[in-house]
């Protein structure tokens, strides 16, 4: 047995070589499914998570099936009395030969890189099995839940926990789904939007989303290290969120009070340096966006001026210029303490009149240097929203704004920071 998985062609050299080989079927499969998605940009996300999906499931089985035969010949040669050679290169120099000689440490770090990514999944999974024996339990908010599972044709008996420690609502669990909600949600966001939050939970579990996510880890750690399986992954999850969101915003009041809950989800994750789990899978930013302002295929500025009548800035649904997709990025200094801004500093920016009249909307992202007094140094436009109007006034509404400066061994520093404010015809 020993001799069979260590000698020339044997077991140890056909995963290897599986292995070297899916660098280039890896390749393939993620160009050829950018390509296809790009196609489809357009399209439902539905389809376009279908073909992610369909992306990643050719990346698991095409190696699977390399291994399969190469094991299948493997074990042929064997009961022959025969060693076979089963990559004709092996027996020459280079790079190929390099490859072979040290074939036993590939496999043998492929492996221990492949315990240390089930290590920590197993320890994702005990955490949550964790926090469904030690939640509290609200009865009133289950009730609620409860009627909302009906409502989306939901079977199963899904439990809820309130949890300490968690930046958003988590779905989790197939056979005995449970929703982990945050008690400082609980607590403090307008129950309307915290159900909008728990109807999207409610989609991931009507679609079992939990048990496709689980697969998916476990194709991250079998392929871990090819960027194209991490890309197709993070498409996946991307894709998946604007599903659940379709699927959640029939039951949750209607697309804006879901977009509204997101800016809310997202502006206290802003203000407290908590990652957005709820946004596992993508931009909160993009998905309040799109859930404002669906794509339609046509030309934006036609459809925003037929379709919309008012003007509301899509982060005034969070009620404060900060509840975009805020992503604190320290450039002049590494404090220990990033800086946070007080929200009851800053007022919404003008809408420019000119911009108004002629329906101008946009994305602007903005750098901008917070001083160790906490006020805003210096702003400036790292992408324009296609209208210098509308970044000018961004920039107008951030230099009113107040932060607790970042701190780095215990003293004030100044640091840069980056955010997105995005203009949108209501």
């Amino acid at each position: 047995m020993t001799a069979m998985f260590l000698r020339p062609g044997g077991v140890v050299d056909a995963l290897g070589w599986t292995l070297v080989h899916f660098l280039w079927q890896g390749a393939l499969a993620g160009a050829v499914t950018a390509l296809v998605l790009a196609a489809l940009r357009d399209a439902r996300p539905q389809l376009r998570y279908a073909m992610a999906c369909t992306g990643l499931l050719a990346c698991v089985l095409w190696p699977a099936a390399t291994l399969a035969l190469r094991l299948h010949e493997a074990t042929a040669a064997a009961g022959g009395g025969a060693v076979v050679q089963l990559d004709g290169s092996l027996q020459a120099g280079g790079l190929a030969g390099l490859v072979q000689a040290h074939m036993g440490w590939i496999v043998a770090a492929w492996a221990a890189c492949c315990m240390a990514l089930l290590a920590r999944t197993a320890l994702g999974m005990a955490w949550i099995a964790r926090a469904v024996r030690t939640g509290a339990h609200d009865p009133s908010w289950q009730a609620r839940l409860d009627r909302l599972a009906g409502a989306m044709g939901v079977a199963r008996r899904v439990r809820l926990r309130v949890v300490q420690g968690l930046a958003s609502p988590v779905a989790a669990g197939c056979w005995r789904p449970v929703v982990l909600v945050p008690a400082s949600l609980l607590s403090g966001m307008p129950p309307d939007l915290l159900h909008a939050l728990l109807a999207h939970e409610m989609a991931h579990i009507r679609r079992h989303d939990y048990l496709v996510n689980v697969l998916q880890n476990l194709a991250e750690t079998l392929l871990f290290y090819h960027p194209a399986v991490w890309r197709l992954s993070r498409r996946i999850r991307f894709e998946r969120e604007l599903v659940a969101d379709d699927l959640a915003a029939g039951h949750a009041g209607g697309p804006r009070r879901l977009a509204h809950a997101l800016s809310e989800l997202e502006k206290r994750q802003f203000a407290h340096h908590e990652p957005a789990l709820a946004a596992d899978g993508g931009d909160l930013m993009k998905r309040v966006t799109r859930l404002l302002r669906p794509a339609t295929g046509r030309d934006p500025s036609t459809t925003v001026a037929t379709a919309l009548a008012a003007v509301l800035p899509a982060l005034a649904l969070a009620g404060a210029f900060f509840a975009g997709a805020a992503q604190a990025d320290v450039v002049t200094a590494d404090p220990d303490k990033r800086a946070v801004v007080d929200f009851k500093t800053c007022a919404k920016p003008v809408w420019p009149k000119a911009s108004l009249a002629a329906h101008h909307t946009g994305t602007v992202t903005l750098a901008f240097l917070i001083d160790t007094d906490g006020t805003v140094g210096d702003a400036e436009v790292k992408q324009s929203s296609g209208h210098p109007a509308l970044d000018e006034a961004a920039r107008e509404g951030i230099r009113k704004c107040r932060f607790v400066p970042g701190v780095k061994d215990g003293k004030p520093v100044a640091s840069w920071m980056r955010m997105q404010y995005t203009w949108l015809l209501k």
